[in-house]
């Protein structure tokens, strides 16, 4: 496999990007060598605590979610507004908190979004939901919210929420949900953890479900023996889902969430567990659905988006794959379901999300508490 390493010797030599709350920029651009051409990095806004999912407005505007539960408005210009009213509780602890948001297909005309959130519930314990609510006019507001989803059972401990969100073409939710480090309810279909959801818009299920109508299984899973989804994106290409997946020790996975199938966890996988102790290969079970493409060394992959815009021509297609671990983007170039080559472009840091932007740029979350929203751009001069 050919890895093509970008920005390296600038993240190991440049100091940390960073910005005010709600100003401009305070550094120049900085720029990098990829095997596309050369790139060009900014910092968009900062001051960002844990930002963790970004949905684009119509206008321009970003939607961006802080982990200990603040939604912000991010104008183009890079203006941070202050937080959201009427954002549902979140249980902001370990890895919980406000997570991803998403626009209704129809938000043109009912103005409404989607938040994926850990959900606090008696004696500490905690789940993954799902919310909606109207965006006010001002978006200053979000009115008549309401949870129309909830992982159950609720659990004790921070770990493992997924959770992204994600609409079909014909208008279902996918919502990913951690298995919250519990490990075998991940194989107990009467069990919401670690599973993928698929919803209507308004939370009820879909009649088509692969588990509908059966006694001994929630009715809202899609897939099931998944370990922590912290990506997921549909191909516009075919209109099918893909997700990733957090492994233990090695064995991060790429997947194509099929209805009705078990991926495995913690059966099986390409890693170890954290003390070392061996989990048989994916190889021993081939009745179990295998995965796209697995990493070890981890690149602890979180977001992830299709690329189609025009700013950079060579990346379209590609599935551009924000790496906490990997600290940067990972670009996957793809021949239908396969995977044809692989690229790095290092930025230093840690990636939570990437998404494309109206104006085909590509924008970056950092993971940190003050954390920023980077968008890449081909340099001045670049061939495209």
């Amino acid at each position: 496999m050919k890895w093509t390493l970008v920005f390296a010797a600038l993240a190991a030599s440049a100091p940390a990007l960073a910005q005010p709350q709600g100003g401009a920029a305070a550094q120049a651009p900085r720029q990098g060598q990829t095997q596309a051409g050369p790139v060009q990095v900014a910092v968009v806004a900062g001051g960002l605590d844990h930002p963790w999912g970004l949905a684009f407005l119509p206008d321009g505007r970003m939607l961006v979610t802080e982990r200990p539960g603040r939604l912000r408005v991010v104008t183009r210009e890079g203006q941070v507004s202050e937080p959201v009213q009427g954002v549902p509780e979140v249980f902001a602890q370990g890895q919980g908190g406000l997570l991803d948001v998403a626009l209704a297909p129809d938000f043109a005309s009912n103005r409404q979004i989607y938040l994926s959130f850990a959900e606090p519930g008696p004696s500490g314990t905690a789940s993954t939901a799902v919310a909606r609510g109207r965006l006010d006019a001002a978006a200053t507001q979000l009115q008549g919210l309401e949870v129309i989803f909830r992982q159950e059972p609720k659990v004790s401990g921070g770990n493992h929420f997924g959770s992204r969100l994600a609409f079909s073409p014909q208008g279902q939710l996918f919502v990913t949900m951690g298995e919250r480090f519990k490990f075998q309810p991940a194989q107990d279909l009467s069990s919401g953890l670690g599973k993928i959801a698929r919803l209507n818009p308004d939370g009820s299920i879909p009649r088509d479900n692969p588990f509908v109508g059966r006694s001994d299984a929630r009715p809202e899973i899609w897939s099931y023996g998944h370990r922590n989804v912290q990506g997921a994106a549909i191909n516009p290409a075919t209109g099918v889902l893909w997700t990733h997946e957090m492994g233990p020790r090695g064995g991060d996975e790429l997947n194509i969430p099929q209805a009705g199938r078990n991926y495995g966890w913690p059966v099986v996988s390409w890693g170890r567990h954290y003390n070392g102790e061996p989990i048989p290969d994916p190889s021993t079970r081939p009745d179990l659905a295998g995965s796209v493409r697995h990493w070890t060394p981890v690149i602890s992959p979180s977001g992830m988006t299709f690329y189609t815009g025009g700013a950079f021509p060579g990346w379209r297609g590609n599935l551009l794959i924000g790496g906490l671990t990997a600290q940067g983007i990972v670009r996957l170039e793809l021949d239908g379901d396969k995977v044809t080559q692989e690229h790095r472009i290092a930025l230093g840091q840690r990636i939570r999300d990437v998404e494309q932007g109206p104006d085909g740029a590509v924008y970056a979350l950092t993971d940190k508490d003050q954390g920023e929203i980077l968008r890449l751009t081909p340099a001045a001069g670049a061939g495209r």
